[in-house]
């Protein structure tokens, strides 16, 4: 197994992973394009623009660009998040061609068409009425924006409801030719391939209406410091739920940081399973809540660390304390040995156990280049992870766990001052 990396005239890279034990393949053409790149007008619009790519070529048809990877049992899909956007497809190695092909056409030929704009429209408000009404989904929404206030990396990915309705068809098609371009392109392939055959391949299928002629230099995301504005102690909606559904996060590192592995490591031992602290402490002894995890998430230039707990709604201020206690416990006597060893294996562990199928190969290639513009090794991320020490993690622990917490709450609470007061006498220190 091994991974090549070429790099065009035209800024497009393109990375591989040749499996030769499999006979599947796995395509994916990632945009370094996501909602933190949107401005106020064009909120949701990468989102709105993932939808819409599906919807017609100047050569294919909606029906003819599904059907086409259907009738050979493939799978085609695609999804965006803050920092990058993905179209990808999983078919039998024989059909990669095919496939490159036909993502290809998406990204140099997509019409976006203001009859295809409009309908879409409804579909993605669906969708955020969807999202509306799964208060575990809406409580993460809930939380970016009241952390990190009305800046770019706070808003929904999925835009609002207002901003979806006023988008055109000449705003969306702008957004489309202006972000598309070679220079923010990777293409990621894994699976039983040959890397000169994929390359000559996606070079074929990319040079359609001379997409791939300017030269230019491969475009990566500056780590700049991104600093909250406007940031809230306290964000809450109101829901007639059963339960109420809360996010407790904290400042964490970025992506770029060495310590995200310290970081990943002491999430985990702090809410990454059933034998981890937070679990322990609030399901299995108090019977407290049903869900309870923990997650350190890096952006370019921020991250987070954050704790969701779904429970009673009059039991929700004792669990936030809870998560406090155990916080300051850690800060100030630290995490067992026991308990950094199995964080490292349970982080180790599934990340092996991820990489099991072409399209998680694929995943993981292609996000490395487009966040790091290169590739780490595999062995190389699991040494890094093994190489975690007591004293890093105590490290991470005292300076971030004592951060000033911010509180996301999506439940029928009308008067937060509860809420206020929790994290006034647990907070920073």
């Amino acid at each position: 197994m091994s991974v090549r990396r070429t790099v065009l005239p035209s800024g497009l890279r393109i990375v591989t992973e040749e499996v030769s034990s499999v006979r599947s393949a796995a395509v994916g053409i990632w945009i370094n394009i996501g909602s933190r790149d949107e401005t106020p007008a064009t909120a949701g619009a990468s989102h709105f623009l993932e939808h819409l790519l599906f919807k017609g070529t100047t050569s294919r048809t909606a029906m003819e660009i599904s059907s086409s990877i259907e009738a050979v049992g493939g799978e085609m899909n695609a999804f965006t998040s803050k920092e990058y956007t993905c179209f990808y497809a999983r078919v039998i190695d024989n059909d990669l061609p095919m496939a490159i092909d036909v993502l290809a056409d998406l990204i140099t030929s997509s019409l976006v068409t203001a009859a295809d704009v409009d309908a879409e429209r409804k579909v993605v408000l669906e969708e955020i009425a969807m999202r509306d009404d799964d208060p575990s989904d809406l409580v993460h929404d809930l939380f970016s924006d009241t952390y990190y206030g009305d800046i770019p990396v706070g808003r929904p990915i999925l835009g609002t409801v207002e901003s979806i309705k006023g988008m055109s068809r000449n705003t969306v098609f702008n957004y489309y030719k202006k972000k598309y371009l070679p220079e923010n392109l990777v293409v990621a392939v894994a699976g039983n391939i040959k890397h000169k055959k994929v390359v000559a391949a996606i070079e074929k299928a990319l040079s359609r209406d001379g997409y791939l002629d300017n030269h230019a230099a491969p475009v990566l995301r500056e780590n700049t410091l991104v600093k909250p504005r406007n940031q809230q102690a306290v964000g809450s909606i109101y829901r007639k739920t059963e339960q109420s559904h809360m996010f407790y996060g904290l400042e964490g590192v970025a992506r770029s940081d060495e310590r995200r592995f310290a970081m990943g490591v002491m999430a985990s031992a702090l809410g990454g399973g059933m034998s981890s602290r937070l679990f322990q402490e609030i399901r299995e002894k108090r019977g407290l809540a049903y869900s309870v995890y923990a997650y350190a998430q890096q952006f370019a230039g921020t991250g987070v660390l954050g704790f969701y707990a779904g429970c009673n709604p009059a039991k929700s201020v004792e669990v936030i304390e809870i998560i406090q206690e155990v916080l300051a416990d850690v800060v100030d006597r630290g995490l067992t040995q026991e308990e950094i060893e199995r964080a490292k294996g349970a982080v180790r562990g599934s990340l092996v156990l991820s990489q099991e199928d072409t399209g998680s190969r694929m995943s993981r290639i292609g996000k490395s280049e487009i966040v790091y513009g290169e590739i780490m090794s595999f062995d190389e991320i699991l040494k890094s992870i093994a190489r975690v020490t007591p004293d890093e993690v105590r490290a991470v622990a005292s300076e971030f766990l004592i951060k000033s917490p911010t509180l996301a709450v999506v439940g029928p609470h009308k008067d937060l001052r509860k809420f206020e007061k929790a994290l006034r006498n647990g907070g920073s220190k």
